[in-house]
């Protein structure tokens, strides 16, 4: 499919380019890897007469750890998650995600902002967010704000960013001791959206018992979902097959996937049960406690 006719925009900054957003309001679409947004103009799914990229603006690539927190620009491309020795050995929650999106062609042009700004239930970044607790910030032309990942997806395709806003940076807690985390997806083949998919991501204390549980569900409904009682089942309990078959049990009862060529309704809850305990293990495992 060849989209519709839309005028091209690369401004060289920040300042420039929520002029242009300003400017042109509904009419223009913030374009930064284009995997989500080109293939939907190309179908015609969706449309945008002014096409504003980000790509060209110095400044918003990049991956650090600074004031207690994992810093990543919102243009950082997902190959680059990849080549990080910071994910790989600290992050392991990421590296599991960056790796199940779409192929490396893909993933080389790609950005985690525009994973996350696209505000699809079935992009794979939103739940792993969820899992680590993380916040967004935006820059807009009343300045800047910092907004948690739980007010951050309002509904399919819909996030708080304001029309003239730009994500700008995502911040991840730098995680304590004795922490891990894992993203488990099941794909109808390598690269395709997830069928059912899940992020966790734990703490345990000195007595071996889980402090802190963080769960995010991929594809579970029509926003991202954050598995708010199964978390709190797992404050205080031993990491174990027991606990985590309850704790997945609860996620994917409050799942509310739509059934497609991908599976029924209830094939879909019980594999995000499923994903749920395989992440649940991984993180726990990677948190030194089975």
């Amino acid at each position: 499919m060849i989209p519709a006719a839309f005028d091209y925009h690369a401004p060289g900054s920040l300042e420039d380019a929520i002029a242009l957003l300003e400017q042109h309001g509904d009419e223009a679409k913030v374009l930064s890897g284009g995997q989500s947004l080109l293939p939907l103009l190309k179908l015609r799914l969706g449309w945008a007469t002014q096409l504003v990229d980000i790509g060209r603006i110095p400044g918003l690539e990049y991956i650090k750890e600074e004031d207690g927190y994992l810093k990543i620009g919102g243009n950082t491309r997902e190959a680059a998650l990849e080549r990080s020795d910071l994910i790989r050995t600290k992050y392991p929650i990421l590296l599991d995600t960056t790796l199940v999106i779409a192929d490396p062609v893909v993933r080389n042009r790609a950005t985690v902002g525009g994973n996350l700004a696209h505000g699809d239930p079935a992009n794979d970044h939103p739940a792993t967010m969820l899992a680590l607790g993380a916040e967004l910030v935006a820059v807009g032309p009343k300045g800047q704000r910092t907004i948690p990942i739980t007010e951050f997806f309002k509904g399919l395709f819909e996030t708080a960013l304001a029309p003239s806003e730009i994500l700008t940076e995502i911040r991840v807690p730098s995680p304590p001791p004795r922490s891990g985390g894992a993203y488990r997806k099941l794909e109808r083949k390598v690269g395709d959206y997830a069928t059912a998919a899940a992020a966790a991501q734990l703490t345990l204390g000195k007595n071996g018992k889980i402090e802190v549980a963080g769960i995010g569900l991929t594809n579970a409904g029509p926003v991202p979902l954050k598995g708010t009682e199964a978390e709190k089942f797992l404050v205080g309990k031993a990491p174990d097959e027991k606990t985590f078959a309850e704790a997945a049990r609860l996620a994917a009862r409050a799942a509310s996937p739509t059934a497609d060529w991908r599976g029924s309704v209830e094939y879909k809850r019980e594999m995000a049960r499923v994903m749920t305990g395989r992440a649940l293990a991984a993180a726990a495992q990677r948190a030194g406690g089975m």
